[in-house]
Protein backbone atom coordinates (compact mmCIF):
# COMPACT_ATOMS: atom_id res chain seq x y z
CA UNK A 1 0.00 0.00 0.00
CA UNK A 2 1.37 3.41 -0.95
CA UNK A 3 -1.31 6.08 -0.70
CA UNK A 4 -1.47 9.75 0.13
CA UNK A 5 -5.19 10.37 0.27
CA UNK A 6 -6.96 9.94 3.61
CA UNK A 7 -10.05 8.22 2.27
CA UNK A 8 -12.09 5.48 3.91
CA UNK A 9 -10.10 2.75 2.19
CA UNK A 10 -6.82 4.15 3.50
CA UNK A 11 -8.07 4.50 7.07
CA UNK A 12 -9.53 0.99 6.99
CA UNK A 13 -6.21 -0.43 5.82
CA UNK A 14 -4.34 1.40 8.57
CA UNK A 15 -6.64 0.00 11.25
CA UNK A 16 -6.43 -3.51 9.78
CA UNK A 17 -2.66 -3.36 10.18
CA UNK A 18 -2.96 -1.90 13.68
CA UNK A 19 -5.19 -4.74 14.84
CA UNK A 20 -2.64 -7.37 13.82
CA UNK A 21 -0.92 -6.56 17.12
CA UNK A 22 -0.72 -9.10 19.96
CA UNK A 23 -2.87 -8.75 23.05
CA UNK A 24 -3.41 -10.79 26.19
CA UNK A 25 -5.38 -13.92 25.24
CA UNK A 26 -5.89 -12.27 21.83
CA UNK A 27 -8.80 -10.35 23.35
CA UNK A 28 -8.16 -7.39 20.98
CA UNK A 29 -9.26 -4.81 23.57
CA UNK A 30 -9.31 -1.81 21.25
CA UNK A 31 -11.60 0.29 19.14
CA UNK A 32 -10.85 3.17 16.79
CA UNK A 33 -12.67 6.30 15.73
CA UNK A 34 -11.58 8.36 12.72
CA UNK A 35 -12.44 12.04 12.76
CA UNK A 36 -12.30 12.82 9.06
CA UNK A 37 -12.55 16.60 9.48
CA UNK A 38 -9.45 16.54 11.69
CA UNK A 39 -7.59 13.70 9.92
CA UNK A 40 -7.24 12.10 13.34
CA UNK A 41 -7.57 8.49 14.49
CA UNK A 42 -8.51 7.96 18.11
CA UNK A 43 -7.62 4.76 19.92
CA UNK A 44 -9.94 3.68 22.74
CA UNK A 45 -9.81 0.89 25.28
CA UNK A 46 -12.66 -1.58 24.81
CA UNK A 47 -13.47 -2.39 28.42
CA UNK A 48 -15.95 -5.08 27.40
CA UNK A 49 -12.83 -7.11 26.58
CA UNK A 50 -11.01 -6.38 29.82
CA UNK A 51 -10.03 -9.21 32.16
CA UNK A 52 -11.00 -7.94 35.56
CA UNK A 53 -9.79 -11.07 37.32
CA UNK A 54 -6.36 -11.67 35.79
CA UNK A 55 -5.71 -8.07 34.67
CA UNK A 56 -7.58 -6.05 37.32
CA UNK A 57 -5.72 -2.80 36.69
CA UNK A 58 -5.95 -3.11 32.87
CA UNK A 59 -2.17 -3.06 32.57
CA UNK A 60 -2.13 -5.82 29.92
CA UNK A 61 -5.03 -4.13 28.13
CA UNK A 62 -2.99 -0.93 27.78
CA UNK A 63 0.05 -2.88 26.58
CA UNK A 64 -2.00 -4.56 23.85
CA UNK A 65 -3.43 -1.20 22.76
CA UNK A 66 0.07 0.26 22.76
CA UNK A 67 1.19 -2.52 20.44
CA UNK A 68 -1.70 -1.70 18.11
CA UNK A 69 -0.69 1.96 18.23
CA UNK A 70 2.84 1.08 17.13
CA UNK A 71 1.52 -0.99 14.22
CA UNK A 72 -0.56 2.04 13.23
CA UNK A 73 2.57 4.19 13.21
CA UNK A 74 4.38 1.64 11.02
CA UNK A 75 1.46 1.32 8.61
CA UNK A 76 1.14 5.10 8.36
CA UNK A 77 4.84 5.46 7.51
CA UNK A 78 4.43 2.79 4.84
CA UNK A 79 1.46 4.70 3.42
CA UNK A 80 3.43 7.93 3.10
CA UNK A 81 1.90 9.52 6.19
CA UNK A 82 3.38 10.97 9.33
CA UNK A 83 1.83 10.65 12.78
CA UNK A 84 1.57 13.16 15.58
CA UNK A 85 0.70 10.97 18.58
CA UNK A 86 -0.74 12.18 21.86
CA UNK A 87 -1.07 9.63 24.63
CA UNK A 88 -4.01 9.95 27.03
CA UNK A 89 -5.05 13.30 25.51
CA UNK A 90 -8.21 13.78 27.58
CA UNK A 91 -7.90 13.37 31.38
CA UNK A 92 -11.70 13.32 31.60
CA UNK A 93 -11.87 10.24 29.35
CA UNK A 94 -9.37 7.58 30.45
CA UNK A 95 -10.69 5.17 27.80
CA UNK A 96 -9.27 7.48 25.11
CA UNK A 97 -5.73 6.11 25.05
CA UNK A 98 -4.24 8.00 22.11
CA UNK A 99 -5.03 10.42 19.32
CA UNK A 100 -3.06 10.17 16.08
CA UNK A 101 -3.09 13.10 13.68
CA UNK A 102 -2.23 11.89 10.16
CA UNK A 103 -0.49 14.14 7.65
CA UNK A 104 0.71 13.31 4.13
CA UNK A 105 4.49 13.22 4.26
CA UNK A 106 4.83 15.68 1.36
CA UNK A 107 3.03 18.38 3.36
CA UNK A 108 4.27 17.52 6.84
CA UNK A 109 6.59 19.89 8.70
CA UNK A 110 10.22 18.92 9.18
CA UNK A 111 10.08 15.31 10.28
CA UNK A 112 12.61 14.29 12.90
CA UNK A 113 11.20 10.88 13.82
CA UNK A 114 12.32 7.55 12.43
CA UNK A 115 9.89 7.27 9.52
CA UNK A 116 12.28 5.29 7.32
CA UNK A 117 12.94 2.77 10.08
CA UNK A 118 9.22 2.40 10.74
CA UNK A 119 8.56 1.89 7.04
CA UNK A 120 11.16 -0.89 6.92
CA UNK A 121 9.30 -2.79 9.63
CA UNK A 122 6.03 -2.90 7.70
CA UNK A 123 6.43 -6.37 6.08
CA UNK A 124 6.95 -7.90 9.52
CA UNK A 125 3.42 -6.94 10.65
CA UNK A 126 1.88 -9.70 8.55
CA UNK A 127 4.66 -12.18 9.36
CA UNK A 128 4.73 -11.77 13.14
CA UNK A 129 2.90 -14.58 14.92
CA UNK A 130 3.17 -15.95 18.42
CA UNK A 131 4.94 -19.30 18.38
CA UNK A 132 4.12 -21.78 21.14
CA UNK A 133 6.39 -24.41 19.62
CA UNK A 134 9.86 -25.57 20.69
CA UNK A 135 12.81 -23.52 19.51
CA UNK A 136 16.25 -24.75 18.56
CA UNK A 137 19.03 -24.96 21.12
CA UNK A 138 21.13 -22.22 19.60
CA UNK A 139 21.94 -18.75 20.73
CA UNK A 140 20.53 -15.44 19.60
CA UNK A 141 23.55 -13.53 18.22
CA UNK A 142 24.83 -10.75 20.41
CA UNK A 143 24.45 -8.13 17.69
CA UNK A 144 20.77 -9.08 17.31
CA UNK A 145 20.26 -8.81 21.06
CA UNK A 146 21.87 -5.39 21.06
CA UNK A 147 19.69 -4.28 18.15
CA UNK A 148 16.51 -5.42 19.92
CA UNK A 149 17.53 -3.65 23.11
CA UNK A 150 18.15 -0.49 21.09
CA UNK A 151 14.67 -0.74 19.54
CA UNK A 152 13.10 -0.91 23.01
CA UNK A 153 15.15 2.09 24.12
CA UNK A 154 13.84 4.13 21.19
CA UNK A 155 10.38 3.79 22.70
CA UNK A 156 11.51 4.67 26.21
CA UNK A 157 11.72 1.10 27.55
CA UNK A 158 14.48 -1.31 28.56
CA UNK A 159 14.93 -4.83 27.16
CA UNK A 160 17.13 -7.04 29.34
CA UNK A 161 18.13 -10.55 28.25
CA UNK A 162 18.05 -12.87 31.25
CA UNK A 163 21.18 -14.72 32.26
CA UNK A 164 21.20 -18.41 33.18
CA UNK A 165 20.16 -18.10 36.83
CA UNK A 166 17.62 -15.37 36.03
CA UNK A 167 16.07 -17.52 33.29
CA UNK A 168 15.66 -20.40 35.75
CA UNK A 169 14.06 -18.03 38.25
CA UNK A 170 11.55 -16.77 35.67
CA UNK A 171 10.72 -20.35 34.63
CA UNK A 172 9.99 -21.13 38.28
CA UNK A 173 7.68 -18.11 38.41
CA UNK A 174 5.83 -19.40 35.33
CA UNK A 175 5.36 -22.79 36.97
CA UNK A 176 4.23 -21.09 40.18
CA UNK A 177 1.68 -19.06 38.22
CA UNK A 178 0.41 -22.21 36.47
CA UNK A 179 -0.01 -23.97 39.81
CA UNK A 180 -1.89 -21.05 41.33
CA UNK A 181 -4.18 -20.76 38.32
CA UNK A 182 -5.07 -24.44 38.59
CA UNK A 183 -6.55 -23.66 42.01
CA UNK A 184 -8.07 -20.29 41.08
CA UNK A 185 -11.57 -20.46 39.63
CA UNK A 186 -11.44 -16.79 38.61
CA UNK A 187 -8.30 -17.28 36.53
CA UNK A 188 -9.81 -20.38 34.94
CA UNK A 189 -12.88 -18.37 33.99
CA UNK A 190 -10.83 -15.82 32.04
CA UNK A 191 -8.91 -18.60 30.31
CA UNK A 192 -12.09 -20.39 29.32
CA UNK A 193 -13.63 -17.17 28.03
CA UNK A 194 -10.76 -16.51 25.63
CA UNK A 195 -9.85 -19.98 24.36
CA UNK A 196 -11.55 -21.43 21.31
CA UNK A 197 -11.85 -25.21 21.03
CA UNK A 198 -13.53 -27.68 18.74
CA UNK A 199 -15.75 -26.19 16.01
CA UNK A 200 -15.40 -22.73 17.54
CA UNK A 201 -11.69 -22.66 16.71
CA UNK A 202 -12.31 -22.58 12.97
CA UNK A 203 -14.79 -19.69 13.06
CA UNK A 204 -13.29 -17.58 15.84
CA UNK A 205 -12.51 -13.90 15.31
CA UNK A 206 -10.74 -13.46 18.64
CA UNK A 207 -9.26 -15.47 21.47
CA UNK A 208 -6.67 -18.24 21.21
CA UNK A 209 -7.87 -21.15 19.01
CA UNK A 210 -6.72 -24.65 19.86
CA UNK A 211 -4.62 -24.87 16.69
CA UNK A 212 -2.40 -22.14 18.19
CA UNK A 213 -1.93 -23.84 21.59
CA UNK A 214 1.22 -25.58 20.41
CA UNK A 215 2.30 -29.00 21.71
CA UNK A 216 2.15 -29.89 25.37
CA UNK A 217 5.62 -29.80 26.97
CA UNK A 218 6.68 -33.39 27.63
CA UNK A 219 8.61 -32.56 30.79
CA UNK A 220 6.30 -29.79 31.95
CA UNK A 221 9.05 -27.26 31.30
CA UNK A 222 8.01 -24.28 29.21
CA UNK A 223 8.22 -20.51 29.46
CA UNK A 224 4.64 -20.10 28.25
CA UNK A 225 1.12 -20.43 29.53
CA UNK A 226 -0.61 -23.67 28.56
CA UNK A 227 -3.93 -22.48 27.14
CA UNK A 228 -5.35 -25.98 27.30
CA UNK A 229 -4.79 -26.13 31.03
CA UNK A 230 -5.86 -29.55 32.17
CA UNK A 231 -8.43 -29.90 29.41
CA UNK A 232 -7.73 -32.50 26.71
CA UNK A 233 -7.37 -31.29 23.13
CA UNK A 234 -7.94 -33.84 20.37
CA UNK A 235 -4.84 -34.51 18.31
CA UNK A 236 -2.56 -32.40 20.45
CA UNK A 237 0.78 -34.07 20.90
CA UNK A 238 3.66 -33.43 23.21
CA UNK A 239 7.15 -32.12 22.50
CA UNK A 240 10.38 -31.41 24.33
CA UNK A 241 10.98 -27.68 24.53
CA UNK A 242 14.41 -26.06 24.59
CA UNK A 243 16.12 -26.53 27.94
CA UNK A 244 17.77 -23.12 27.77
CA UNK A 245 15.17 -20.66 26.44
CA UNK A 246 16.23 -17.14 25.57
CA UNK A 247 14.10 -14.85 27.69
CA UNK A 248 14.09 -11.07 27.67
CA UNK A 249 12.28 -8.81 30.11
CA UNK A 250 10.76 -5.55 28.93
CA UNK A 251 10.64 -2.85 31.61
CA UNK A 252 9.65 0.78 31.99
CA UNK A 253 10.77 3.34 34.54
CA UNK A 254 7.21 3.95 35.73
CA UNK A 255 4.09 1.85 36.13
CA UNK A 256 1.26 4.14 35.04
CA UNK A 257 -1.16 3.84 32.09
CA UNK A 258 1.16 6.06 30.04
CA UNK A 259 4.07 3.71 30.84
CA UNK A 260 1.98 0.71 29.81
CA UNK A 261 1.21 2.33 26.46
CA UNK A 262 4.92 3.02 25.98
CA UNK A 263 5.66 -0.60 26.89
CA UNK A 264 3.19 -1.83 24.28
CA UNK A 265 4.81 0.26 21.58
CA UNK A 266 8.28 -0.90 22.61
CA UNK A 267 7.08 -4.50 22.72
CA UNK A 268 5.72 -4.45 19.19
CA UNK A 269 8.77 -2.64 17.90
CA UNK A 270 10.99 -5.38 19.35
CA UNK A 271 8.73 -8.14 18.03
CA UNK A 272 8.69 -6.72 14.50
CA UNK A 273 12.46 -6.25 14.49
CA UNK A 274 12.95 -9.80 15.80
CA UNK A 275 10.63 -11.12 13.08
CA UNK A 276 12.59 -9.15 10.49
CA UNK A 277 15.77 -10.78 11.83
CA UNK A 278 14.33 -14.26 11.30
CA UNK A 279 13.51 -15.03 14.93
CA UNK A 280 10.38 -16.67 16.26
CA UNK A 281 8.79 -15.07 19.30
CA UNK A 282 6.26 -15.68 22.03
CA UNK A 283 5.13 -13.73 25.08
CA UNK A 284 4.10 -14.48 28.61
CA UNK A 285 2.55 -12.17 31.14
CA UNK A 286 1.71 -15.14 33.34
CA UNK A 287 4.27 -14.50 36.11
CA UNK A 288 3.42 -10.78 36.01
CA UNK A 289 -0.29 -11.09 36.71
CA UNK A 290 0.19 -11.46 40.46
CA UNK A 291 1.92 -8.67 42.31
CA UNK A 292 4.19 -10.83 44.44
CA UNK A 293 5.45 -12.84 41.46
CA UNK A 294 5.90 -9.75 39.34
CA UNK A 295 8.23 -8.24 41.90
CA UNK A 296 10.38 -11.38 41.78
CA UNK A 297 10.68 -11.30 37.97
CA UNK A 298 13.07 -8.34 37.94
CA UNK A 299 16.80 -9.08 37.93
CA UNK A 300 17.86 -7.74 41.36
CA UNK A 301 21.38 -7.02 40.08
CA UNK A 302 20.93 -5.28 36.72
CA UNK A 303 17.16 -4.89 36.35
CA UNK A 304 15.63 -1.46 36.66
CA UNK A 305 12.08 -0.22 36.48
CA UNK A 306 8.91 -2.28 36.37
CA UNK A 307 8.75 -5.48 34.32
CA UNK A 308 5.87 -5.27 31.83
CA UNK A 309 6.37 -8.38 29.66
CA UNK A 310 8.52 -11.50 29.31
CA UNK A 311 9.56 -12.36 25.74
CA UNK A 312 10.84 -15.70 24.50
CA UNK A 313 12.92 -15.51 21.33
CA UNK A 314 14.75 -18.07 19.25
CA UNK A 315 15.02 -20.03 16.04
CA UNK A 316 11.98 -22.10 15.26
CA UNK A 317 8.56 -22.17 13.57
CA UNK A 318 6.77 -18.84 13.57
CA UNK A 319 3.44 -20.27 14.67
CA UNK A 320 0.05 -19.91 12.97
CA UNK A 321 -1.83 -16.68 12.51
CA UNK A 322 -4.55 -16.16 15.09
CA UNK A 323 -7.94 -14.70 14.15
CA UNK A 324 -8.81 -11.02 14.06
CA UNK A 325 -12.13 -9.22 14.24
CA UNK A 326 -13.31 -7.52 11.05
CA UNK A 327 -12.27 -3.87 10.88
CA UNK A 328 -15.95 -2.92 10.61
CA UNK A 329 -16.36 -4.09 14.23
CA UNK A 330 -13.58 -1.91 15.63
CA UNK A 331 -13.63 1.23 13.47
CA UNK A 332 -16.09 4.12 13.46
CA UNK A 333 -15.69 6.91 10.90
CA UNK A 334 -17.26 10.26 11.62
CA UNK A 335 -16.84 13.86 10.50
CA UNK A 336 -17.37 15.35 13.95
CA UNK A 337 -14.30 16.93 15.50
CA UNK A 338 -13.84 15.95 19.09
CA UNK A 339 -13.77 18.76 21.69
CA UNK A 340 -10.76 18.30 24.00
Amino acid sequence: MSVRQLDTRTVTALVADATAAPSMHNAQPWRFRYLSDAHTLELYADLSRAMHRTDPGDRALHIGCGAALFNLRVAAAHAGLTCAVRLLPDPADPQLLASVHLTPAATAPDDTDDTDDLRALYPAIARRHTSRHPFEERDVPEDVRAALAAEAAREGAELLFAGTWHTEAVLELVRDAESRDALDAAAAEDLARWTRRGPDAGTAVDGVPEYAFGPRPRDGRSAMRDFAGRRPVAGRGGAAFERHPHLALLSTQGDTPADWLLAGQALERVLLRATDAGLATSLTSHPLERGDLRMLARDPVSGRGDVQMVLRLGHGPSGPATPRRPVTEVLEITQRVREV
